[in-house]
């Protein structure tokens, strides 16, 4: 079987696309950087890769809002290749910029099904500042309802996992009452950022204000997944602040992500 290929998106700003691309080569995966400007051109066709990634940046510098412009390019300009993206059961991650431009384009959570309706967002945190720190995620599997969480990319990662973040505008927000309740319900919320025992804690546990501690969302399906930490900069033991002391060799936190992602591609794409 030929290898998964995994187009990694980038434009004006994009600056964790390399990390990114080395994340998923190192899970198995063939990929390549596109700009967006050779999707909407007709250069590139999303239809030929398996896994879209959207990694972290500054898109277009954040003007207006966080991942705003190039969510509003993906609705507009690639809307009709992003649906049939979708309609052939494709995987998709947001991380940091991605996951706003996720939520700003409509793609996540995406209960309306028609990929345009903004039903959650990510605004500036409840620090006013930037935050550029490491922090506890708690894998939620919903225990109380016994709602096991859909995300693909998380299937089989450890209950509580440790990756950094680097954000100003990274407080999720859902439209209202409403949409959390099915988010929660569904399944949808797939990490909450925890202390060190996987309780919820406020900050600097939670280093943005997020409503509930949610630092990631998947949409119905398990197959589109956005987060605000970034898993890419925890996918060597080397790259833990305390790995010195440590001296535990291996993968980090995050490469399971990648790699769950990969093999799901692989079997079922």
């Amino acid at each position: 079987m030929s290898k998964i290929k995994a187009i990694i998106l980038r434009t004006a700003g994009t600056n964790c696309d390399k990390e990114t691309a080395f994340a998923f080569e190192a899970a198995g995966a063939f990929t390549e950087l596109v700009h967006i400007n050779e999707l909407t051109g007709g250069g590139k066709r999303l239809a030929d890769y398996q896994v879209l990634a959207i990694p972290g940046g500054f898109t277009y510098g954040d003007d207006i809002a966080s991942g705003k412009i190039l969510a509003n390019e993906l609705r507009f300009k690639l809307e009709e290749d992003l649906q049939r993206f979708m309609k052939d059961g494709k995987l998709i991650i947001g991380i940091c910029n991605g996951f706003q431009v996720l939520l700003k384009s409509g793609l996540l959570p995406n209960f309306s099904g028609d990929f345009q309706t903004i039903e959650s967002t990510l605004t500036l945190n409840d620090s006013d500042k930037f935050e550029d720190r490491w922090v506890y995620l708690k894998n939620i599997k919903n225990q109380k309802s016994k709602i096991k969480t859909k995300c693909v990319w998380t299937e089989g990662v450890k209950d509580i996992i440790y990756l950094p973040v680097a954000h100003g505008e990274g407080k999720f927000i859902p439209k209202n009452k409403e949409i959390l309740g099915k988010l929660k319900k569904e399944g949808m919320v797939v990490f909450e950022y925890a202390d060190e025992r996987g309780e919820r804690a406020d900050y600097p546990y939670n280093p943005n204000g997020s409503v509930e501690n949610i630092a990631g969302i998947c949409d119905k399906t398990g197959r589109i997944f956005g987060l605000m930490p970034h898993p890419e900069r925890h996918i060597s033991s080397s790259q833990h602040p305390s790995w010195t002391r440590n001296k535990k060799a291996g993968p980090g936190d995050g490469f399971a992500i990648f790699k769950n992602g990969v093999d799901f591609a692989k079997k079922y794409l």
